[in-house]
């Protein structure tokens, strides 16, 4: 089926796999090359790409060694029947990866995890996609390719690597105006919502398990125009 025009397939998918903390992750069995599903917590790499923090005594990561296909379904866990919500499946590969950047935003996402993150047996992963398939309810399900739903990350170094800084900044200095961005522009209820991470396509806000995403108005890569364009948005906010 194709997308009517007043729907952006690529924004869709893009914001559930931003805002998901959770899905089903299906493996292939060793030997046997019998499918496998479990339930695993997720975060994102700035660029999207999912974050999975797993233990090799999990089946799930035996099956990963063995052979590295792995697809990932993702919804949005709204009240109501399940079918009439968004969802995305996520098609690729699970490598292991040592980058802190992987760690330190996963650990955002699921603060929980940081007891067991250091457990010899726990490591982190990140998955390449191959092939996504978005379904957000009648007219359309659409079938993307990964660069319509990554982030282009290129010359945003700056703003890489500045991510901690601006993240501990806005929440230890800025706490009201992350509830605003929650509630007043995202429509979600109020509590101690608190910035988790940033690209240069938008910011992500958490309370609890649930998680936001809030778009920018325009592509940013240096910490410079972030803060030029976060005041923006909080102007609105404060405004609505």
């Amino acid at each position: 089926m194709k997308a009517d025009a007043d729907f952006d397939p690529k924004l869709a998918a893009k914001r559930l796999m931003r805002e998901a903390r959770s899905g089903a992750l299906a493996t292939l069995m060793t030997g046997s090359g019998d499918p496998y599903c479990s339930l695993v917590n997720v975060a994102t790499a700035t660029d999207g790409a999912p974050l999975l923090l797993i233990s090799r005594l999990a089946l799930h990561t035996k099956n990963i060694l063995a052979d590295a296909r792995v697809s990932l379904m993702l919804d949005e866990r709204k009240p109501g029947d399940p079918l009439e919500g968004a969802r995305v499946m996520l098609m690729g590969r699970a490598a292991k990866t040592e980058s802190a950047d992987a760690r330190r935003r996963y650990l955002a996402r699921q603060p929980e995890a940081a007891v067991f993150a250091d457990f010899g047996d726990f490591a982190f992963y990140e998955v390449t996609l191959k092939g996504v398939h978005l379904v957000a309810g009648f007219g359309r399900i659409v079938d993307l390719k990964p660069a319509d739903v990554l982030v282009d990350v290129a010359g945003a170094d700056a703003l890489i690597a500045a991510e901690p800084e601006v993240l501990a900044h806005m929440n230890a200095d800025h706490a009201d105006t992350c509830r605003l961005y929650a509630t007043k522009l995202l429509g979600a209820p109020d509590g101690d919502w608190r910035c988790v991470g940033c690209d240069p396509e938008g910011l992500e806000l958490q309370f609890g398990r649930l998680g936001l995403r809030l778009p920018f108005p325009q592509r940013v890569t240096q910490p410079g125009v972030l803060r030029a364009v976060l005041k923006q948005i909080a102007d609105q906010a404060r405004a609505a």
